[in-house]
């Protein structure tokens, strides 16, 4: 029972944001690749499992430029899903684990024991980091409608077009396109508080995410139009949430949401600073649940 190593791989200066340090979309990007590789050697596969429900991970430490990344993935029967997916990546260099995923999916409760005797060569336990923290790992938000979301105080921060790019091997929108139209669309949410643009620069300070979790409802294909509808859902001292919402634009289907635990870091400490409190009395006023 050992963890597979899926993925080697390096942070690459066009991949750091402006925060100097990886970009969430491209932790997504490789745990695809790890998911991919760990799906080939164990032949783990949607006809036995189903699809997958979501993408749970949590950010440890920052990985910067240059820094040597590897991904080890194995298969958690005491995780938070009937079967769960785990991987870790690391700073190769130092060891360190830098972020973590679950992968959830949820097969009849009859096949797990003929699951558990498939994968027995693939499993490993739960590791502590990565288990949700400020997320609950049960669906929400996921029989919203725009217009309903609208009218809780929900704002449109992005538009934009899946493109061939965008796709998986399936043909499907992949999770860095989702992630992608969430991060761009991230920095017009925080616009709404007190935490303005002008804000952040002057007091040197950078936007940061600490857990996420990305559920698929619907698939989105080359050449569908999005739109993404934000709301706040929360906020502590130093953190705040917020959930996305992706849809289809010509239907305004619901194909995804993103929950995120974000925080303000001091660029120079690197290390998370007390929310203004008049940011959290503007988004305590405005949470959409």
């Amino acid at each position: 029972m050992t963890l597979q190593a899926t993925l080697f791989s390096f942070v690459n200066r066009w991949e750091c944001d402006e925060n100097d340090h990886l970009n969430v979309q491209f932790y997504f990007s490789r745990f695809e690749e790890a998911d991919r590789q760990f799906r080939l050697m164990t032949g783990l596969s949607e006809t036995l499992v189903g699809g997958r429900r979501q993408r749970h991970v949590r950010y440890h430490k920052e990985l910067r430029t240059g820094d040597l990344v590897t991904v080890r993935s194995s298969v958690a029967f005491d995780g938070p899903h009937m079967l769960t997916v785990l991987h870790e990546l690391r700073n190769e260099s130092t060891g360190t684990l830098a972020a973590t995923a679950l992968d959830g999916y949820e097969p009849s409760a009859g096949s797990i024991k003929t699951l558990r005797q498939r994968f027995k060569e693939f499993q490993s336990p739960m590791i502590p980091e990565a288990a949700p923290k400020s997320i609950q790992t049960s669906p929400a938000g996921q029989r919203v409608t725009l217009p309903a979301l609208l009218s809780k105080g929900a704002e449109v921060c992005f538009r934009g077009t899946v493109l061939p790019r965008h796709t998986g091997t399936d043909g499907k929108a992949d999770d860095q396109f989702a992630l992608g139209c969430c991060t761009d669309g991230a920095t017009h949410v925080w616009q709404r508080t007190p935490m303005t643009h002008a804000y952040m620069s002057e007091h040197g300070l950078g936007r940061v995410a600490v857990e996420m979790k990305l559920s698929w409802i619907t698939p989105l294909k080359i050449g569908d139009s999005i739109i993404v509808a934000t709301g706040f859902t929360g906020a502590a001292e130093k953190t705040f949430s917020l959930r996305h919402h992706i849809f289809e634009s010509r239907t305004n289907r619901l194909a995804a949401t993103l929950d995120v635990v974000a925080l303000a870091m001091d660029l120079s400490a690197r290390s998370a600073v007390a929310l203004p409190q008049d940011a959290l009395s503007a988004i305590s006023k405005t949470l959409i649940a």
